[in-house]
Order: C-alpha cells, then structure tokens, then sequence
C-alpha cells in the first residue's frame, strides 16, 4: 500500500482512516500517556473490542452517546469505537457542570453518557443521577469490551452527522454544532498539511480531547503516522517532564499556552525549556505580534498560529515557510477547498471543514447567508498574499461618540508593554461616550505596575489615535479565562467593571 497523507485526507470516514493507516504502520506509536503506549495497530484492534462492548450494551448506529471523560488514551479509544459502530457521539469538557451538561444532555437527546467516575475531587456519577441522565456508564481504566465478530459493518460514508460539539457558552446556552466524519477530516487536514510534519515528529495533546481540537489533531497523526502525548492534566512545570521524556518537537494549544512556555522558558534564559522542541502551534485565540517575537526570540523555535472555531475546526493556518511578517501578523491562509468572503469586514466562510449548522433550526437560519457562507462574526480582511488578518469580534467593536475601536489593535500594543503580562480591552457602558475604553492587565511577573497614565503615555508614542485611548485601566492578579483553551472571559470583565464608576 503505498499512500501520502494527502491521498489518506480522502478516506470517506474517521474509521476508514484508522483502518488505512493501521495497515500502513501498525507497530508505530500514535498515543503516548505516562509509560503507556497505543499503537495504531492497536487503535484499530482495541477500538474494534470497545465497539463491541458498546453493541453489546445496545448502542446503535445513529445513537446518541454523551461522553464527558480526560484526556486519556482511554478516551480516544471509546470515542473511536463510537466511529466503528456509526454512533453520533456529544463530547462533553470535563470542567462543565450541571447546568451545561445538563443542556447538553438534553438538547442532544443522549442515550448513553460516559463518565470518569470521581475526577479531580468530583462526581461525575453523581452529578448524572442529579440530572437524570440515561444509561450512565463509567469509561476511565476499564471500557466496555466484547468480540468484534458480532459487529456489523462500519459505515460507508462521512457526510451524515456524528458529532454533536458545544460552544464554549460564555454568553448564553451553548450552541450544539453538528459535525461530520468528513468535515472532521478536513479540518484536521488542513492543520497537518500547513504545519509540514513529518513521522519523525512528536506532537502533545495539552488541552481537552473533547474539544473540537481533539479529532482535528488526531486525524493529523493519522495521516502522517506520528504520536502525540497525551496530557491528562496539564501545569506548568509539571508537565514538563512528559514533553522531555517523549522528545516531544510540536507543542501549543492556544496564545495562553505559549505565553506559558515562554514564562518557564525565561527561568533559564539559554537552556530551551524543552531541548527536542522545534515548533509551537495553536490557535483559538488571538496572538499578539510580540508573543510571536518572543517566542523566537527567546525559545529559538518557531511559532505558527491559525483560525478555527467549534463550527470550522481550521480556517486557516500559519506555514513555518512563511515570511516572519505574515506569522507575527497574520492567521495564515486557507488550505484548498476553504472559501472565505469578506462581507462589510465580517469573515464568512463555506468549504467541507464547515459545520452542517446546529442542533436549532433557527440558529442554522440565521448562522448561513443566502449563498451558504457561515457568518463567523469575526471581522478581518484579507492581504495581497491570500493570509487572513484579523483585527477582532464584531460583539467586541468598542463604540465610543459613534466611532468603532478595535479591541484588538489596543491589546496588541498593550501586550508589547515590559510590565504587563497578558491583557483584554472592552467596552462599558458610559451615558456620555455611548461605550469608554477599558483596558484589564495582568502584570508581567516582577514588573512594576502599570498606570493608566503610564499606559495612556506608552499608546500615544505608539501613534495610537487620540479617541482610541482608555478612559480606565485595571489590574488583576489573572484573567477570567475558560478552561479549554484558555480563552479570556469579556463578558466577567463587563460584569465586573459596569457597574462601577471610577
């Protein structure tokens, strides 16, 4: 058999994918946890097993199974057995509790629902008995096993829906988005072709494998035939063992991760922090140019970033061969086949990668334009290059005497500062302005704390416009974030700082 990743990107569902590379390389390591190892030959044979058991149990194709579990080889395991059998399958992050598993569970019509059983000092269990869940099942060490003789035939295509993912749910409920084998393909696609990996790589799972990043860095290690470590609890230093061990060379996760890295990197200034490491990649928020910068700088590796979201796992991704301006600055380019259009400055898109909608009609109406392009919300623009820039959220444009402020541009200068460690810029309400400019920092550790006079001082002799400045600065030990990719929480900040006049 003699097949390329880009010839493997073909494979009509997740399972066919398994099968194919198992055949190419079953000995070769895929998943490494602590002292574990998992094959893909063992991917296949073990999944194969669980899809069995999961039969056994009465689990169906086109069932609905609900499953909130740690990032585990175990994990990857059920949720594979899953694809074997056609299941649609809800994953669930594990730090939600009643109230968005709750909604999720019944929202998605769950018929089964795996837990860790008590994890990190809670109850999974019994927080399923307090909503009533059904067929409530444990899937930590053990999992359901069976003979896969008993199993029928796996699925023959990718394009039905199996994958029912949640939106972070800042703001309101969150949104079911409803995905297919194929769109989960190509996402991942996208993300393994850009990142020019090879199988003498070593990649590292640091976030929830039940986020959209799960399945998109997965079907990267099934197309090129390399392991990932998989980070059942990820801290820093911690942690750092794991990638040592592992000879770990593609780090990252979001902008959060790498200001990490780079924090126990300058502990030992010249050392790298973790010596087999060549390249950090991520996405899922925004990265300011000097994080970029720094990264190079003070690590010697390089740093890519890129654009998804629950809808569109990869939208667009940085290259290591682009120029050091279009990594610092831009989200990289869309691979082949991703359409983006860019409407009254708002990023729409519309390609394989993109969701089939929601689980609420209404929210698929409104999401989708006439000619099918998702409206993202985001607003950016694109370069002469083709490379996507963003410059921020349409619900995060800042408008004060009737004049739009990027909250965007003010963070990026703000993040350049020596004193301040990580910031977030919103709008509050102001009977005058309409909206003031508020500017959140996190120091920088050791620095002394920064001033609005300071800050006001330092925008001003970066050329920022007069009406952009902020009106009110304040400091905060850290920033409300989300626990996936650790995302900053605006909307806690507004909470927070509306109400009170300064």
């Amino acid at each position: 058999m003699n097949e390329t990743p880009h010839s493997l990107s073909s494979a009509r569902t997740l399972w066919d994918l398994v099968v194919r590379r198992a055949d190419l390389t079953p000995d070769r390591p895929v998943l490494l946890q602590d002292d574990r190892t998992l094959t893909f030959g063992d991917l296949r044979a073990r999944a194969e097993r669980v899809a069995a058991g999961l039969y056994g149990m009465g689990v169906r194709p086109g069932t609905v199974v609900a499953w909130q579990l740690p990032t585990r080889i175990e994990t990857a395991l059920l949720s594979f057995a899953l694809a074997r059998l056609g299941a649609v399958q809800s994953p669930v992050i594990p730090f939600y509790r009643d109230r968005e598993v709750g909604f999720a569970l019944r929202e998605s019509r769950a018929e089964y629902f795996a837990v860790p059983g008590e994890w990190r000092g809670f109850d999974y269990p019994a927080m399923a008995r307090r909503l009533g869940a059904k067929g409530v099942f444990t899937a930590y060490d053990d999992l359901p096993d069976g003979d896969p003789d008993v199993l029928p035939a796996p699925p023959a295509e990718g394009t039905s829906v199996r994958w029912i993912y949640w939106t972070s749910g800042t703001t309101s409920d969150p949104k079911g988005v409803l995905h297919t084998d194929r769109s989960l393909i190509a996402g991942g696609s996208c993300l393994a072709h850009a990142l020019r990996l090879t199988a003498a790589d070593v990649g590292s799972m640091a976030f929830p494998y039940a986020h959209i990043a799960g399945p998109d860095y997965t079907v990267m290690l099934l197309l090129y035939g390399f392991p990932a470590v998989m980070f059942e609890q990820f801290a820093l230093p911690d942690a750092l063992e794991g990638y040592r061990k592992h000879g770990v060379t593609v780090a990252g996760g979001s902008t959060a991760f790498y200001s990490m890295f780079l924090a126990e990197q300058r502990k030992q200034p010249g050392t790298p922090v973790i010596p087999t490491l060549r390249l950090l990649a991520g996405g899922g928020a925004p990265k300011p140019p000097e994080v970029y910068h720094a990264v190079v700088r003070e690590m010697g590796v390089q740093l890519t970033h890129g654009y998804g979201m629950t809808e569109v796992p990869m939208i667009t991704m940085g290259s290591p061969d682009d120029t050091t301006e279009n990594l610092a600055t831009t989200e990289g380019r869309p691979p082949e086949g991703m359409e983006i259009r860019i409407v009254d400055g708002e990023v729409r898109l519309r390609g394989e990668a993109v969701c089939q909608g929601y689980l609420d009609p209404a929210q698929t109406a409104e999401a989708f334009d006439e000619d099918g392009f998702l409206r993202t919300g985001d607003l950016g623009f694109r370069t002469e290059t083709g490379h996507l820039v963003l410059t921020g959220r349409a619900k995060d444009v800042i408008i004060r005497k009737g004049e739009n402020i990027s909250a965007k541009e003010i963070e990026d200068l703000l993040a350049a500062h020596p004193a301040v460690g990580d910031v977030a810029v919103v709008g509050l309400p102001d009977a005058e302005r309409g909206e003031l400019v508020c500017a959140v920092l996190e120091p920088a550790p050791g620095a002394a704390e920064l001033t609005l006079a300071d800050a006001v001082s330092y925008l001003r002799a970066e050329g920022l416009s007069v009406h952009k400045l902020p009106e009110r600065l304040e400091v905060v030990d850290a920033l409300p974030r989300n626990e996936t990719l650790r995302k900053v929480l605006k909307y806690k900040l507004r909470e927070r700082y509306s109400g009170t006049v300064r």
